[in-house]
């Protein structure tokens, strides 16, 4: 009441009142553009979440395993990745190349390379620049997408393998780095996709938080899976647990949908975000190997079990 107290203008009372109202509106257009930019230059560390320390190794779980570090070009200094090559000397001779999601490190799947590995693969794992033992920058869209095409020309080149004898498998964000790199790798014996999304901007529609910012404008990070399956040309596995809470598995629906390649899509009853392979058991490792051996000649959608 003091404000109005000092005042013996009406006119004079409603400047001020606009005036208030004014800067207060301008402070917080100020605020609403710092974190438009706050979400545009930390976007990456919102999605990833690297952890240096490697918990456990495939020696945990009975497994014999190199480590191997591949140079990588980058702004960074010296780069390079580290990964883990599994061989399975009396396997079927198909390698499966193992790209993980956002967080953590190859570590973290040492015991689905034990489940992979138990179907008679080679297994060949990597941690993206910044994960784990791997040099180099905080990661990004764009480096990981490298990671994975500096992946590819190891196990092609360096090891000599027939691209036709290699399995591009995807888990999460993984699944979109797998996603770019069949895109463009068309002779790949075949891709798995796990807990597959269909973009990141469909991704932050799901979370309030971010409902009420213009996320076309400020996104860098766009990971758009569904644009770019249209163009894969070898046969397609999605994997998806119906009771994931981060990724719906619509998602999974959506992308199968929009494959034109060869393709099959399991849901797993009762799957997780990161436990399908052991809630679906048999299902799961006979899916996947029904799928290498006896690779889709067109869509099939298999039942939902546990």
């Amino acid at each position: 009441m003091k404000l109005f107290a000092k005042t013996t203008d009406g006119r004079n009372s409603c400047a001020v009142i606009k005036t208030t109202a004014a800067v207060l509106a301008g402070l917080l257009l100020l605020g609403y553009a710092g974190a438009c930019g706050y979400l545009w230059a930390m976007q990456s560390r919102l999605i990833f979440r690297p952890l240096a320390e490697i918990k456990q190794t495939p020696a945990d779980f009975g497994l014999r395993y190199e480590d191997v570090f591949i140079p990588v070009a980058g702004t960074g200094g010296e780069e390079h990745l580290h990964a883990w090559w599994i061989p399975n000397d009396a396997g079927n001779g198909v390698t499966v190349l193992y790209l993980h999601g956002a967080a953590l490190n190859i570590g973290a799947n040492s015991d689905h390379a034990r489940r992979l590995h138990g179907l008679g693969f080679n297994v060949f794992l990597i941690s993206y620049r910044g994960f784990g033992r791997s040099a180099g920058d905080f990661p990004s869209e764009a480096s990981v997408y490298e990671d994975a095409d500096a992946a590819w020309r190891y196990l092609t080149s360096a090891r000599g393998i027939d691209p036709r004898r290699i399995l591009i498998y995807g888990h999460s964000l993984g699944a979109a780095v797998a996603i770019d790199l069949a895109a463009r790798r068309s002779e790949g014996r075949g891709l798995i996709a796990e807990a597959a999304f269909t973009s990141i901007r469909e991704m932050a529609g799901l979370q309030s938080r971010y409902r009420f910012f213009p996320i076309n404008w400020i996104l860098n990070q766009e990971f758009e899976s569904v644009a770019k399956v249209g163009r894969i040309r070898m046969p397609v596995l999605y994997l998806h647990g119906t009771a994931d809470r981060l990724v719906p598995y619509r998602m999974s629906q959506t992308l199968y949908d929009r494959t034109v390649a060869p393709k099959r899509l399991l849901l797993i009853e009762g799957g997780g975000h990161n436990n399908s392979g052991r809630v679906g058991g048999a299902l799961y490792l006979d899916a996947i190997s029904a799928f290498v051996n006896r690779p889709p000649e067109s869509g099939s959608r298999m039942p939902a079990r546990g």
